[in-house]
């Protein structure tokens, strides 16, 4: 017989920024999240930097040994979108989330001291801020905008709904991380992104098949409002999915449109993919691999 306290309604956002205008976008943003409380869920997950922007194509001035006076002021601007945490923006998502009695994962950027980091931050029904994740390894023409997180915020919260935790785009293949946040016994694991190649969801199924758990990956989409002769070509165009501890799809991928992804999940699941793959457990032969992760704080300078 199954667990009825074992199930929650997730959903995953897939939506744009409004690109430079952090207060549309927060707008934007709560009611989103309206809609995702109105479809049932208990858990929303919104993509990687959608509050503060990921403006792609844009080079910010940069080749190699060289930049220009016009790209720094276009980090200027982008800067000045990022938010800081504690903080206004905080604040904000923190009511949205008690608004809407939901747990709410949500990339942003985040800004401390001249630093950029691209960060998800949780928040709890009730309208607290639980805690905040920073991408530990930016990738390609990130590193020029973002700095590097530390194992500080590997950051597996426990819910009424399984244990929550997130990593960022990217950080998805690197395996030491995911069997660092395995090990931690993460149940929903939130993968906010803008990788919108067909890839991508085969990534997404190893996770969950990997993880056993259940992968919920958040991605925008993104019009080139930019570039009009472009009209239809997006710069980012979604694929979203949730997917099941066996690698099912659930919901997704959905492509070409601003859009809610929902599905009742069956938590009893995990326990039931374990049987057989333990990554952490009987299938991982201690006695030859072993993984040491550092979680103290490394602040810069000191």
């Amino acid at each position: 017989m199954t667990n009825n306290k074992r199930r929650v309604t997730v959903s995953v956002v897939q939506a744009g920024s409004v690109l430079f205008d952090t207060p549309l976008t927060l707008e934007k943003l709560a009611g989103l999240a309206a809609e995702a409380h109105t479809a049932g869920a208990q858990l929303a997950v919104f993509p990687e930097a959608f509050v503060g922007g990921y403006p792609k194509g844009s080079q910010f001035g940069i080749s190699l040994g060289r930049r220009t006076t016009e790209g720094r002021e276009e980090f200027q601007r982008y800067f000045e979108s990022a938010i800081e945490i504690p903080g206004p923006e905080i604040e904000f998502l923190a009511n949205v989330a008690r608004e809407n009695q939901l747990y709410l994962v949500c990339g942003v950027i985040e800004r401390s001291g001249g630093t950029l980091y691209c960060t998800a931050v949780f928040f709890g029904p009730t309208g607290d801020y639980l805690a905040k994740h920073r991408k530990v390894m930016p990738t390609a023409l990130e590193r020029a905008l973002w700095g590097c997180g530390d194992g500080s915020t590997l950051n597996v919260l426990q819910t009424p709904y399984g244990k929550l935790g997130a990593v960022i785009c990217w950080e998805n293949y690197m395996p030491l991380l995911r069997t660092a946040m395995y090990a931690k016994g993460i149940e929903l694991y939130c993968a906010p992104t803008v990788d919108d190649r067909g890839t991508w969801i085969s990534t997404m199924r190893h996770v969950a098949c990997e993880g056993r758990c259940f992968v919920l990956s958040a991605c925008q989409y993104l019009p080139d409002e930019l570039q009009p002769a472009l009209s239809g070509t997006p710069l980012i165009r979604g694929g979203s999915c949730i997917i099941s501890p066996f690698g099912d799809l659930l919901a997704g991928p959905a492509y070409g449109s601003e859009q809610i992804l929902t599905a009742e999940i069956d938590l009893t699941n995990i326990v039931k993919g374990k049987f057989d793959l333990d990554v952490v457990g009987h299938y991982s032969r201690p006695d030859i691999f072993q993984l040491r992760v550092d979680e103290r704080e490394q602040p810069a300078g000191g």
